[in-house]
Protein backbone atom coordinates (compact mmCIF):
# COMPACT_ATOMS: atom_id res chain seq x y z
CA UNK A 1 0.00 0.00 0.00
CA UNK A 2 1.38 3.48 -0.94
CA UNK A 3 2.14 5.92 1.72
CA UNK A 4 -0.28 8.82 2.58
CA UNK A 5 0.14 11.89 0.16
CA UNK A 6 2.69 14.72 2.02
CA UNK A 7 2.14 18.29 1.87
CA UNK A 8 5.62 20.36 2.41
CA UNK A 9 5.80 23.34 3.19
CA UNK A 10 8.47 25.95 2.24
CA UNK A 11 10.21 25.44 5.60
CA UNK A 12 10.40 22.27 5.18
CA UNK A 13 11.69 22.49 1.73
CA UNK A 14 14.82 24.47 2.48
CA UNK A 15 15.72 22.87 5.79
CA UNK A 16 15.47 19.33 3.75
CA UNK A 17 17.45 20.25 0.69
CA UNK A 18 20.85 22.99 0.24
CA UNK A 19 21.29 24.69 -3.32
CA UNK A 20 24.74 23.02 -3.69
CA UNK A 21 22.86 19.43 -2.93
CA UNK A 22 20.30 19.88 -5.51
CA UNK A 23 23.14 20.14 -8.50
CA UNK A 24 23.60 16.87 -7.94
CA UNK A 25 20.27 15.76 -7.69
CA UNK A 26 19.61 17.99 -11.21
CA UNK A 27 23.01 16.39 -13.15
CA UNK A 28 21.24 12.79 -12.52
CA UNK A 29 18.19 13.48 -13.36
CA UNK A 30 19.47 14.86 -16.68
CA UNK A 31 21.92 11.55 -16.79
CA UNK A 32 18.90 9.40 -16.79
CA UNK A 33 16.56 12.10 -19.10
CA UNK A 34 19.71 11.09 -21.78
CA UNK A 35 19.49 7.60 -20.90
CA UNK A 36 15.76 7.45 -21.77
CA UNK A 37 14.41 6.60 -18.34
CA UNK A 38 13.17 9.83 -17.90
CA UNK A 39 11.25 12.51 -19.67
CA UNK A 40 10.31 16.19 -19.68
CA UNK A 41 6.64 17.23 -20.53
CA UNK A 42 6.82 20.49 -23.08
CA UNK A 43 6.39 23.48 -20.70
CA UNK A 44 3.24 25.44 -22.09
CA UNK A 45 2.68 28.83 -21.21
CA UNK A 46 -0.75 31.09 -21.44
CA UNK A 47 -0.07 35.02 -21.97
CA UNK A 48 -2.49 37.38 -20.69
CA UNK A 49 -1.14 41.28 -20.17
CA UNK A 50 1.70 41.20 -18.39
CA UNK A 51 1.19 38.30 -16.84
CA UNK A 52 1.45 34.12 -17.57
CA UNK A 53 0.20 30.64 -16.63
CA UNK A 54 3.04 28.06 -16.62
CA UNK A 55 2.35 24.34 -16.58
CA UNK A 56 5.51 21.85 -17.03
CA UNK A 57 6.24 18.48 -15.56
CA UNK A 58 7.94 15.39 -16.17
CA UNK A 59 8.55 11.64 -15.52
CA UNK A 60 11.31 10.15 -13.23
CA UNK A 61 11.79 6.57 -11.91
CA UNK A 62 9.01 5.97 -9.22
CA UNK A 63 6.82 9.64 -9.80
CA UNK A 64 5.05 11.64 -12.73
CA UNK A 65 5.09 15.18 -11.52
CA UNK A 66 3.69 18.77 -13.10
CA UNK A 67 4.54 21.90 -11.60
CA UNK A 68 2.18 24.98 -12.18
CA UNK A 69 1.99 28.62 -11.05
CA UNK A 70 0.72 31.96 -12.75
CA UNK A 71 3.32 34.65 -12.90
CA UNK A 72 1.63 38.25 -12.08
CA UNK A 73 2.29 41.89 -11.10
CA UNK A 74 0.42 40.91 -8.65
CA UNK A 75 2.87 37.78 -6.93
CA UNK A 76 2.69 33.93 -7.51
CA UNK A 77 2.31 30.66 -5.91
CA UNK A 78 4.21 27.85 -7.38
CA UNK A 79 3.13 24.37 -6.84
CA UNK A 80 4.34 21.01 -7.00
CA UNK A 81 2.63 18.33 -7.32
CA UNK A 82 3.54 14.07 -7.66
CA UNK A 83 1.78 11.11 -8.38
CA UNK A 84 3.03 7.34 -7.52
CA UNK A 85 3.48 6.47 -11.44
CA UNK A 86 2.62 3.30 -11.31
CA UNK A 87 -1.36 3.97 -10.18
CA UNK A 88 -1.92 7.46 -10.16
CA UNK A 89 -2.22 8.21 -6.74
CA UNK A 90 -1.00 11.39 -5.35
CA UNK A 91 2.10 11.30 -3.29
CA UNK A 92 3.08 14.79 -2.43
CA UNK A 93 2.10 18.22 -2.99
CA UNK A 94 5.43 20.61 -2.61
CA UNK A 95 5.27 24.44 -1.96
CA UNK A 96 8.02 25.73 -4.54
CA UNK A 97 8.10 29.08 -4.01
CA UNK A 98 12.01 28.23 -2.81
CA UNK A 99 12.35 24.78 -4.89
CA UNK A 100 11.61 26.96 -7.72
CA UNK A 101 14.90 28.94 -6.96
CA UNK A 102 17.32 25.42 -6.33
CA UNK A 103 16.08 24.72 -9.73
CA UNK A 104 16.81 27.59 -11.45
CA UNK A 105 19.92 28.32 -9.61
CA UNK A 106 21.30 24.46 -9.66
CA UNK A 107 20.64 24.14 -13.12
CA UNK A 108 22.71 27.25 -13.85
CA UNK A 109 25.77 26.04 -11.18
CA UNK A 110 25.17 22.56 -12.91
CA UNK A 111 25.72 23.75 -16.40
CA UNK A 112 28.65 26.20 -15.16
CA UNK A 113 30.83 23.36 -14.09
CA UNK A 114 30.27 21.79 -17.05
CA UNK A 115 30.77 24.71 -19.45
CA UNK A 116 32.78 26.84 -17.63
CA UNK A 117 36.73 27.37 -17.24
CA UNK A 118 37.94 25.47 -14.22
CA UNK A 119 40.04 28.41 -13.34
CA UNK A 120 36.73 31.35 -13.26
CA UNK A 121 37.30 33.52 -10.31
CA UNK A 122 35.31 36.57 -11.83
CA UNK A 123 31.21 36.66 -12.05
CA UNK A 124 29.11 39.49 -13.78
CA UNK A 125 25.89 39.09 -12.93
CA UNK A 126 23.02 40.92 -14.75
CA UNK A 127 19.62 41.35 -12.76
CA UNK A 128 18.68 41.84 -9.35
CA UNK A 129 15.15 40.01 -8.75
CA UNK A 130 14.16 37.27 -6.68
CA UNK A 131 16.31 34.86 -8.70
CA UNK A 132 19.55 36.35 -8.46
CA UNK A 133 21.01 35.47 -5.28
CA UNK A 134 20.51 31.88 -5.67
CA UNK A 135 22.04 31.95 -9.57
CA UNK A 136 25.57 33.95 -7.62
CA UNK A 137 25.34 31.06 -4.75
CA UNK A 138 25.09 28.40 -7.74
CA UNK A 139 28.35 29.50 -9.50
CA UNK A 140 29.68 30.07 -6.19
CA UNK A 141 28.73 26.43 -5.50
CA UNK A 142 31.08 25.38 -8.23
CA UNK A 143 33.83 27.42 -8.83
CA UNK A 144 36.29 29.70 -6.83
CA UNK A 145 34.49 33.25 -7.48
CA UNK A 146 36.63 35.67 -5.88
CA UNK A 147 34.42 38.76 -7.23
CA UNK A 148 30.89 39.50 -8.53
CA UNK A 149 30.19 42.55 -10.59
CA UNK A 150 26.70 43.50 -10.55
CA UNK A 151 24.93 45.14 -13.12
CA UNK A 152 20.94 46.94 -13.17
CA UNK A 153 19.90 49.69 -14.94
CA UNK A 154 18.57 51.46 -11.89
CA UNK A 155 21.69 52.63 -9.63
CA UNK A 156 19.98 51.64 -6.23
CA UNK A 157 19.18 48.26 -6.81
CA UNK A 158 22.87 47.26 -7.85
CA UNK A 159 24.48 49.12 -5.22
CA UNK A 160 21.70 47.24 -2.69
CA UNK A 161 22.73 44.10 -4.37
CA UNK A 162 26.05 44.09 -4.29
CA UNK A 163 25.79 44.98 -0.17
CA UNK A 164 23.30 41.74 0.02
CA UNK A 165 26.27 39.48 -1.94
CA UNK A 166 29.04 40.61 0.32
CA UNK A 167 26.65 40.14 3.45
CA UNK A 168 25.83 36.55 2.28
CA UNK A 169 28.96 35.17 1.00
CA UNK A 170 31.77 37.73 3.08
CA UNK A 171 32.70 34.73 4.86
CA UNK A 172 33.52 32.85 1.42
CA UNK A 173 35.98 36.14 1.04
CA UNK A 174 33.50 36.99 -2.18
CA UNK A 175 34.50 40.75 -2.75
CA UNK A 176 31.19 42.54 -4.69
CA UNK A 177 31.00 46.18 -6.78
CA UNK A 178 27.77 47.38 -8.51
CA UNK A 179 29.05 48.07 -12.05
CA UNK A 180 26.87 51.38 -13.90
CA UNK A 181 27.02 49.51 -17.28
CA UNK A 182 26.64 45.70 -18.56
CA UNK A 183 30.16 46.03 -20.66
CA UNK A 184 32.14 47.29 -17.17
CA UNK A 185 30.86 44.56 -15.69
CA UNK A 186 31.86 41.64 -17.97
CA UNK A 187 35.20 43.46 -18.59
CA UNK A 188 37.21 40.32 -17.82
CA UNK A 189 34.55 38.18 -16.19
CA UNK A 190 35.11 34.33 -17.02
CA UNK A 191 31.30 33.67 -16.23
CA UNK A 192 28.26 35.72 -17.11
CA UNK A 193 24.61 35.47 -16.45
CA UNK A 194 21.59 37.04 -16.98
CA UNK A 195 18.69 37.17 -14.77
CA UNK A 196 16.37 39.99 -16.11
CA UNK A 197 13.03 40.81 -17.40
CA UNK A 198 14.65 42.72 -20.25
CA UNK A 199 12.57 43.33 -23.33
CA UNK A 200 15.26 44.58 -25.39
CA UNK A 201 19.03 43.09 -25.48
CA UNK A 202 21.75 44.57 -23.73
CA UNK A 203 24.61 41.94 -23.85
CA UNK A 204 26.79 42.39 -26.95
CA UNK A 205 29.42 39.90 -28.03
CA UNK A 206 32.03 42.83 -27.80
CA UNK A 207 31.60 42.91 -24.19
CA UNK A 208 32.88 39.51 -23.52
CA UNK A 209 36.02 38.55 -22.65
CA UNK A 210 38.10 35.74 -23.91
CA UNK A 211 37.25 32.56 -22.49
CA UNK A 212 33.68 33.29 -21.07
CA UNK A 213 31.03 31.04 -20.18
CA UNK A 214 27.59 33.06 -20.16
CA UNK A 215 24.08 31.39 -18.88
CA UNK A 216 21.67 33.36 -20.33
CA UNK A 217 18.13 32.44 -17.61
CA UNK A 218 15.81 35.39 -17.50
CA UNK A 219 14.29 35.74 -21.15
CA UNK A 220 11.81 32.54 -20.85
CA UNK A 221 8.66 34.15 -22.89
CA UNK A 222 8.66 35.31 -26.66
CA UNK A 223 8.77 38.93 -25.87
CA UNK A 224 11.69 39.05 -23.80
CA UNK A 225 15.84 39.38 -24.86
CA UNK A 226 18.96 39.34 -23.09
CA UNK A 227 21.95 39.36 -25.78
CA UNK A 228 21.99 40.24 -28.81
CA UNK A 229 22.90 37.77 -31.96
CA UNK A 230 26.40 38.84 -32.44
CA UNK A 231 26.67 36.53 -29.55
CA UNK A 232 25.99 33.07 -31.02
CA UNK A 233 28.85 34.25 -34.20
CA UNK A 234 31.16 33.80 -30.89
CA UNK A 235 30.19 30.48 -29.21
CA UNK A 236 32.01 27.13 -29.56
CA UNK A 237 29.17 25.38 -27.59
CA UNK A 238 25.70 26.34 -27.55
CA UNK A 239 24.12 24.32 -24.84
CA UNK A 240 19.74 24.67 -23.61
CA UNK A 241 18.11 22.52 -20.91
CA UNK A 242 15.38 21.94 -23.03
CA UNK A 243 15.18 22.12 -26.66
CA UNK A 244 11.45 22.05 -27.27
CA UNK A 245 11.12 24.68 -24.75
CA UNK A 246 13.58 27.07 -26.17
CA UNK A 247 11.90 26.17 -29.67
CA UNK A 248 8.86 27.64 -28.64
CA UNK A 249 9.64 30.22 -26.73
CA UNK A 250 12.89 32.16 -26.80
CA UNK A 251 12.89 34.69 -29.13
CA UNK A 252 16.90 35.10 -29.00
CA UNK A 253 17.30 31.34 -30.36
CA UNK A 254 14.24 31.69 -33.01
CA UNK A 255 15.74 34.36 -34.42
CA UNK A 256 19.18 32.56 -34.87
CA UNK A 257 17.95 29.43 -35.64
CA UNK A 258 14.47 29.19 -37.43
CA UNK A 259 13.99 25.67 -38.81
CA UNK A 260 17.68 24.20 -38.63
CA UNK A 261 18.68 23.37 -34.65
CA UNK A 262 21.24 20.73 -35.35
CA UNK A 263 24.03 23.45 -33.48
CA UNK A 264 22.04 23.23 -30.24
CA UNK A 265 23.21 20.54 -28.18
CA UNK A 266 21.14 20.03 -24.28
CA UNK A 267 23.21 19.52 -21.57
CA UNK A 268 21.81 15.97 -21.01
CA UNK A 269 23.54 15.28 -23.70
CA UNK A 270 26.69 16.65 -23.05
CA UNK A 271 26.53 14.66 -19.27
CA UNK A 272 25.83 11.72 -20.85
CA UNK A 273 28.53 11.91 -23.44
CA UNK A 274 31.36 13.63 -20.56
CA UNK A 275 31.98 16.39 -23.17
CA UNK A 276 33.10 19.55 -20.72
CA UNK A 277 33.84 23.03 -22.31
CA UNK A 278 36.11 22.52 -25.65
CA UNK A 279 39.97 23.73 -24.43
CA UNK A 280 40.03 26.51 -27.32
CA UNK A 281 36.68 27.69 -26.98
CA UNK A 282 36.43 31.52 -27.02
CA UNK A 283 32.81 31.73 -25.75
CA UNK A 284 30.18 29.03 -24.38
CA UNK A 285 26.37 29.62 -23.63
CA UNK A 286 24.08 28.09 -21.82
CA UNK A 287 20.20 29.00 -22.25
CA UNK A 288 17.92 27.56 -19.46
CA UNK A 289 13.91 28.39 -19.87
CA UNK A 290 12.89 25.86 -17.14
CA UNK A 291 11.92 22.25 -17.59
CA UNK A 292 10.18 19.92 -16.13
CA UNK A 293 12.21 17.00 -15.09
CA UNK A 294 14.73 19.43 -13.06
CA UNK A 295 11.58 20.07 -11.05
CA UNK A 296 10.61 16.74 -10.59
CA UNK A 297 14.41 15.70 -9.88
CA UNK A 298 14.34 18.27 -6.93
CA UNK A 299 10.79 17.40 -5.93
CA UNK A 300 11.19 13.82 -5.58
CA UNK A 301 14.78 13.90 -3.72
CA UNK A 302 12.71 16.02 -1.10
CA UNK A 303 10.05 13.91 -0.39
CA UNK A 304 13.06 10.96 -0.25
CA UNK A 305 14.14 12.81 2.56
CA UNK A 306 10.62 13.96 4.21
CA UNK A 307 9.47 10.63 4.72
CA UNK A 308 13.33 9.61 6.11
CA UNK A 309 12.74 12.26 8.68
CA UNK A 310 9.56 11.92 8.64
CA UNK A 311 8.70 15.55 8.15
CA UNK A 312 5.50 16.66 5.97
CA UNK A 313 1.91 16.89 6.73
CA UNK A 314 0.51 13.71 6.08
CA UNK A 315 -3.13 14.18 3.85
CA UNK A 316 -5.80 12.34 3.56
CA UNK A 317 -5.93 10.71 -0.20
CA UNK A 318 -8.48 11.35 -2.26
CA UNK A 319 -11.64 9.66 -2.62
CA UNK A 320 -14.04 9.22 -5.44
CA UNK A 321 -17.68 10.89 -5.04
CA UNK A 322 -20.13 10.30 -7.88
CA UNK A 323 -20.86 13.62 -9.42
CA UNK A 324 -24.87 15.30 -9.31
CA UNK A 325 -26.11 15.51 -12.59
CA UNK A 326 -29.07 17.87 -11.52
CA UNK A 327 -29.97 19.88 -8.70
CA UNK A 328 -32.34 17.96 -6.51
CA UNK A 329 -35.72 19.22 -7.32
CA UNK A 330 -37.68 21.21 -4.15
CA UNK A 331 -39.47 19.66 -1.52
CA UNK A 332 -42.97 18.89 -2.32
CA UNK A 333 -45.69 21.23 -0.75
CA UNK A 334 -47.39 19.96 2.09
CA UNK A 335 -51.62 19.39 1.30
Amino acid sequence: MNAEPLWITESQVTSLLTLAEAIPALEQGLLLQAQGKAESMPKTMLQFGRNNLHALGARLGDYVGTKTWAHTEGGTCPLLLLWNADDGQLAAVIEAFALGNLRTGGTTGLATDWLARADARVLAMAGTGKQAMSQVAAVLAVRDIREVRVYSPTEAKREDFAARIADEFGARQVGARACASMAAACDGADVVTLATRAREPFLSAGMLADGVHVNAIGAIAPDREEFHQDVFDRTAAVVVDDLSSVRALSREFRTRYGDDWHGVQTLSERIQQQDRRPPAADVTLFKAMGMGLSDVALGTEILRRARQQGMGRAMPAPVKSKPRFFAAPPAAQAG
